[in-house]
Order: structure tokens, then sequence, then C-alpha cells
């Protein structure tokens, strides 16, 4: 219906009661507390003052909430949006600027702009191409890159902000030594404090009750040990408050012309993000991810985020992650999010100066854990060997470069599937041999007729696939190079395409060069349609296809030369002795 379309929010809107808003309420706390930090340190990652983040966090989230189709998806400043931002921006104008500012929130609206048209138009069928097990890989890399980004908080060690994983695992083996013990002990209690409460009391907010089980934990510590300057326990520090103030992207000719280059790249970087995030948090909750409008909803929320001092937002690994593990129900989890940092900032910003980030580190570590899917990562091993390379490349390929992950992850997985459907299964068979019988089965290590064979064709025919078949066909006739006539099942041929095509007429053409043809059983109508219009079956010939019912044995009998099957000893087919004894007068008086 239109109006879905319109307000997809009335889709989940009758779902709302008042067990899902107490969730989403709870959940929305939650992230709420979790974006606090983050969000400044996106905005100073890209270049921008740090309540820049927050105002990114505000309106975008509830926007996308509203228009996009993930239940569950919060939008946000991300890590890898923000370097993008800072990298395109920064050789233009000097970082934290008016004019760099001005450009960002131009690049912002463009990417909004770029993303809402192809939400329009449809171009949500990109989503499909993103197989399960890359999402895996992809969450599953994320969440390392979650937790790397943590060690420095979690163990109380200089690690420059921005630091590839790997190289993290190397700065933190070379200071193993450093590690603070009282910063560590603020991270364990945390962690510790989540798991019990998450196992042992589950109907608590297990995330918040870690954070003021690790706020006093710090506040303890530092009264034995003599105060912060001892401890080094260090506080997320005091945010700006206000609303975010209105703003107007630079829409001037230079301005748009700078921009729009960066603008199409973070637009498919920042949809790839949500997309991929909201299917992998989708595979948890069961839900159905609608590609085209969670473009929609994602170009909007940039449109005004624009508006609203906000810079690009995408998708949020880390608030996405916490809103499902908190227990959010509804969208509304983002959209109360949301709401509850403008109170906080309005009302308490200054009470998140004592909040550890070391607790936020332990919370992020636990999240992280909950976002790896082990279970699929042991089994595909068992089940492919090609899926769990595609699983590992596109892990491996995330924890190098994030955004660049993906799309080695997608890559690999289309190029696999082009290599298995360009090779597509023939399989030997014979007419079952009751009469009247339509079954075709495998031949196994049963003799085959040295005149005629019979093959099933399990695959598209199409440029991929040509070469292949022309091999096997080729290796078929050097193996017996008497065979005269060839027949295609051909009910699992889904699509032909011009090659594919071009390839039927050339084959019909030879084997009738060599006295015999090439014959189709249970050809699908759309394909004899389409060698019907392109004129290729001038030469396959109509009278070549055998429709259900007519058993092409019965038909291409008599062109099969009988004194060949007088001297054959296969005997394949229940005729063959009949026809050897009516080729040989002395078999026929014998049998008589």
């Amino acid at each position: 219906m239109w109006v879905y379309r319109a307000f997809p929010f009335m889709r989940w809107w009758p779902r709302v009661d008042r067990a899902t808003t107490r969730a989403d309420v709870m959940a929305g706390l939650t992230g709420a507390l979790i974006v606090l930090p983050q969000a400044v340190a996106f905005a100073t990652i890209a270049g921008l003052p740090p309540e820049y983040g927050l105002y990114a966090a505000m309106m975008p989230a509830i926007v996308a909430a509203l228009f996009g189709s993930s239940w569950h998806l919060v939008s946000g400043p991300t890590t890898a949006i923000s370097i993008a931002v800072f990298a395109s921006v920064s050789p233009y104008a000097h970082p934290g600027s008016p004019e760099f500012i001005g450009m960002v929130l131009t690049m912002t609206f463009l990417t909004g702009l770029f993303q809402l048209i192809l939400g329009l138009a449809r171009m949500g069928v990109l989503v499909n191409f993103i197989s399960h097990t890359v999402v895996i890989g992809f969450t599953a890399g994320a969440a390392m890159l979650i937790a790397g980004s943590q060690i420095k908080n979690f163990f109380g060690l200089d690690i420059p902000r921005g630091t590839p994983f790997f190289k993290v695992l190397e700065l933190f083996v070379e200071q193993i030594g450093q590690i603070n013990p009282y910063v560590t002990a603020v991270a364990v209690i945390t962690l510790v404090a989540g798991i019990a409460v998450k196992r042992w009391a589950p109907k608590l907010p297990y995330m918040i009750a870690a954070m003021v089980v690790g706020s006093l934990a710090a506040v303890v510590i530092n009264m034995m040990v003599g105060g912060p300057d001892v401890s080094h326990i260090r506080a997320v520090g005091a945010l700006p408050s206000g609303l975010p103030p209105l703003s107007m992207p630079d829409l001037s000719f230079h301005t748009l012309a700078q921009m729009t280059f960066p603008a199409l790249i973070i637009t498919m970087l920042a949809l790839t993000e949500a997309v991929s995030i909201s299917r992998a948090v989708a595979a948890r909750s069961g839900q159905h991810i609608d590609g085209n409008q969670e473009f929609i909803g994602q170009g909007l929320s940039n449109i005004v985020g624009s508006f609203f001092s906000g810079y690009a937002a995408s998708g949020s690994f880390n608030r996405s992650g916490v809103n499902y593990a908190a227990g959010a129900r509804t969208p509304l989890a983002a959209v109360f999010a949301s709401l509850f940092l403008v109170v906080i900032l309005l009302l308490v910003a200054p009470l998140a100066a004592y909040l550890p980030t070391a607790a936020m580190a332990g919370i992020l570590f636990l999240v992280a854990w909950g976002l790896i899917d082990t279970h699929h990562i042991q089994v595909l091993p068992k089940i492919s060997r090609q899926e769990t390379v595609v699983l590992w490349v596109t892990l491996i390929g995330t924890l190098i470069d994030l955004e660049k992950g993906i799309f080695f992850g997608i890559a690999l997985s289309l190029a696999l599937y082009l290599y298995r459907t360009s090779r597509p299964a023939m399989e030997a068979v014979l007419p079952e041999g009751h009469e009247g019988s339509d079954h075709y089965l495998p031949v196994e290590d049963g003799p085959e007729c040295p005149q005629i064979r019979f093959i099933r064709l399990n695959g598209s025919i199409f440029f991929g696939a040509v070469a292949h078949l022309q091999q096997q066909i080729q290796e078929l006739e050097e193996r017996e190079p008497d065979i005269r006539h060839l027949v295609l099942v051909a009910s699992g041929i889904n699509f032909v395409d011009l090659a594919g095509a071009e390839f039927i007429a050339e084959q019909a053409r030879h084997w009738r060069m060599k006295g015999g043809g090439l014959y189709f059983y249970r050809m699908k109508p759309a394909v004899a349609e389409m060698l019907q219009k392109g004129g290729y079956m001038n030469d396959v010939k109509e009278y070549n296809l055998f429709p259900v019912g007519v058993r092409p044995l019965d038909v291409l009998a008599d062109r099969l030369d009988s004194s060949q099957c007088a001297r054959c000893a296969r005997r394949v087919f229940n005729r063959c002795d009949v026809a050897r004894a009516e080729s040989d007068p002395a078999l026929e008086r014998a049998a008589a």
C-alpha cells in the first residue's frame, strides 16, 4: 500500500504497547549513555567540533528510525564515515574552520540526496548481493574493531586514536608491562557486572547496571589510592549542552562541484554500512529488511541532518548492537535514545564527566562479543569450503580496512557464485524402461548407447557457461566418436542469453553435419520463445523440441544406424534386442 511506502512507521506502530514502550525506553536510555563519548570522539576524528558528533546522533537517528526498514538499526556518526569525511574535506579547508563545517554540511546534504534517489529508483535490490556469509564476516570483523578500539581504555595504555587494528595489537604487546591495574580493575568489574546481571537478572537493564557498578568501583578505587591523579582513571569529561542549532549547507556551484564526488563515495560507504548492519541484526531478530526503504530512510536522515548541524550519518554498529542487546522492540528505541540525549545534554551534561572511560570500554567489550556469530563461524567449514573463504576474507579485510572489507567479501562471494553458475552440471541419464514413463535416471556405471546420448543440463546457458559446455561436449565426442544424436533434458535450463543462443545454434548445425541432430526434451517456453524471436530456431528446428508426454527415443529410434545396432553388444534400451533381430535374419529365426 502507498501509505506504508510513504509512512513506513505505520507498519510497526500497531506493535507498540506498554511492554514494548517500556523495553524501548530502557534501550533508548542505554543507547543515549553509550553515544555520549563516542559521538565526541567521532566528531574529533572528522575534524569537527565535539558537539557536531552529538548533533549527528539526534535528528538523523530519529528520521532514519521513522522512515527506515530496520526495527533495530540506529543511525549516527561512525568511525568509517568520520574518517572519510576528514579525508574528503580537509584538502579544501582547515579542519574545524567555518569553511570546513560548511563543506561538511554540503557533503552531508548531497549524500542524503544521492541515497534518497537510489531508494526511490528501487535500487535496494543491490542489498540482495550481500550474502549472509559476508554479513557474518563483516559483523565479526566490526566487533573485533570495536573491541580493538577500546583496548587502550580497558587497560589504560597510550595508544593513539585511529590506530589500525593490527597495530593496536602490536602496541598492546609492547606495552603489556605498562597496564594500569586501577583502570583495568574498573573495566573488568564493569564487564563482570554486565555478564552477571545479564545471566542472573535478565529483567534488569544490564548495561546501565554495569555502568553504575563500574562508576562506583572507580569512586572507591580513587578514594583508596588518593584520587584520579594516582589511579589515572579517566572520565568522559564535560560535554557541551544545548539543542542542535539550525544550519544551512553551502549550495554554491563551486562547493557543490567540490563535494559531489566525495559525497558519492560516502553515499556508497554509508549505504553499505547501514544495510549490512541492519541485515546483521535482522539475522538475529528474524525481521525482513526492505533495502529500498532503508535507502530512503538513510537519505532523508542525512538531508534533514544537514539542516540541524549534523554531518553524514549511517548505521552505527556500536549503537545498533547495544540497542538490540538492550532489548529494543521497535524503532521507538532510537527515537527515545535521541530524546534522552537531548535531555542529558540540557540537564545532566556535567555528570558525564564522572563516567569512567574504562567502564565504557567494559560495556563495549561485552557488546562486541555479542555481535560475533560463533555458531555459524564454527559450522560453516563443515558445510562449504568456498563460503568459509568468503567469511575469512571479509573478516580480515574488515580488520584491515573497514570500508573496503565488505566490498572484498561481496566481490569474492559474487565471483565464486559466477564460477559455480558458469559450470552447469551435465549428468548422463537414460529414459526409464517402463512404457509411457517420462522419467530419466542417472546412468551411474551402466552402458550407454554409442549412437545417442541423453544429458540432463542443470543450469542456465549464458556467456559465462558457454566455454565450459563446449569443452564438455568436445570431451564427450572424443570419448565416443560414433555419437550422432545428442538429447538435452532441458527442464533445468531457466535462462539463455545471446551467447547461449549462439552456442545452441552452432551446436545444432554441428550435430546435423555429423549426420544426426541436437534435440531438447522439455525445453521451457520462455527459452523456446527467446530462440524463436532471435531467429535461432531456424537452426534448432521446432520439430527437434520434444514436449512432456513424447519420448524422444520413440521418435529417434528410426534415425539410428540399424547396422551398427546389429553389431552393438551394449543392449542399453529395451528395443535393442528387437532392432538387432530385425537387422539379422539368423537372430530372428533363432528367437522364433
